[in-house]
């Protein structure tokens, strides 16, 4: 019988959750599905048990399936329909962070954390607050239409919202990068593109790589991360992509790679991130259904969720 109880770390909170089924960004199709299969990995019972409240609860954007749109630009793939979208998530990120919930985003590709943190940059910036991202991810996603191999804008999202690429993803909702590359810190790369691992040095991002943590050890990779937000800004904005776990553990992402975090290790991260009192919004990306096993991914997140937003085990 399960015996371990929820307990809360932090007050009630009111929860927006924008499900955002948008899977134009890669080459492999699925990922609409994510926020579905997260919901029925029961997301909402887990936030309720934590005292919170989903005060909201739907979908920002209305576009057609993606096999109905134009690909358009080979060198920036469904550009059009993915801004379209992502102007729209942005309007609902900004207004619910500025209502005082937490706009917590459902995926769909990464592509999405292109209005994610448009709306975030933009309620940071009226407050006079320094945004930091922590952004886990087995990719650096700091492509531009220069460097990509693919053409896919889920490589591009944090190269643009850095204020790399090409002007109608850095200037979307707001004209300008949206969040400093230096309060940019990433954890558990293992497949960067050459391309884009110059950018990336360029820019000035903080990265910890999976031989990182394999030299260093997890636990002393995450007293750093801990500091370097404690030390450089207001509020913490976390930007998750399952396909950092590994598929051992989390088979059901677009793009599995071998050598990835562990289970444990991924909750620890949740955990004291979430202690630091500074995470204001979050989403998980690249829930792919299809290529699951038992909704064992979806399932993940929502315990992911749950450390974040205050499950303890004791």
């Amino acid at each position: 019988m399960q015996r371990i109880k929820n307990r809360r770390i932090m007050g009630s909170m009111n929860i927006h959750i924008l499900e955002m089924p948008l899977d134009f960004g890669g080459n492999r199709h699925g990922s609409d599905m994510g926020p579905s299969a997260i919901r029925l990995a029961g997301l909402k019972d887990k936030l309720t048990a934590l005292g919170h409240e989903t005060k909201k609860h739907f979908s920002p954007i209305e576009l057609h399936p993606q096999e109905y749109e134009e690909q358009g630009d080979p060198e920036a793939k469904y550009l059009k329909p993915i801004v379209l979208a992502c102007n729209q998530l942005a309007i609902q990120v900004e207004t619910a962070y500025k209502s005082g919930a937490f706009p917590l985003v459902l995926g769909g590709d990464h592509s999405i954390s292109l209005g994610t943190l448009a709306g975030i940059s933009s309620a940071c910036k009226e407050d006079e607050k320094e945004l930091g991202v922590l952004y886990v991810d087995a990719h650096g996603d700091f492509n531009t239409t220069e460097t990509s191999p693919s053409g896919n804008i889920h490589g591009m999202c944090m190269g643009a919202s850095c204020g790399y690429g090409i002007p109608e993803l850095v200037n979307l909702y707001d004209n300008g990068r949206k969040v400093n590359p230096k309060n940019v810190c990433y954890i558990g790369l293992r497949d960067i593109d050459e391309g884009e691992k110059k950018l990336m040095k360029e820019a000035g991002v903080t990265a910890f790589t999976m031989s990182d943590i394999d030299r260093h050890g997890f636990s002393n990779i995450l007293k750093k991360i801990l500091v370097f937000f404690k030390t450089q800004v207001d509020v913490v904005h976390i930007s998750f992509d399952m396909d950092v776990i590994d598929p051992m553990f989390a088979p059901g992402v677009g793009i599995p790679l071998p050598g990835g975090l562990n289970y444990r290790e991924a909750l620890l991260l949740m955990e004291e991130i979430s202690n630091l009192g500074m995470v204001k919004s979050a989403e998980f990306v690249e829930v792919n259904p299809v290529l699951d096993v038992r909704n064992q991914t979806a399932a993940m997140v929502v315990e992911l969720i749950g450390r974040l937003l205050g499950h303890k085990i004791y």
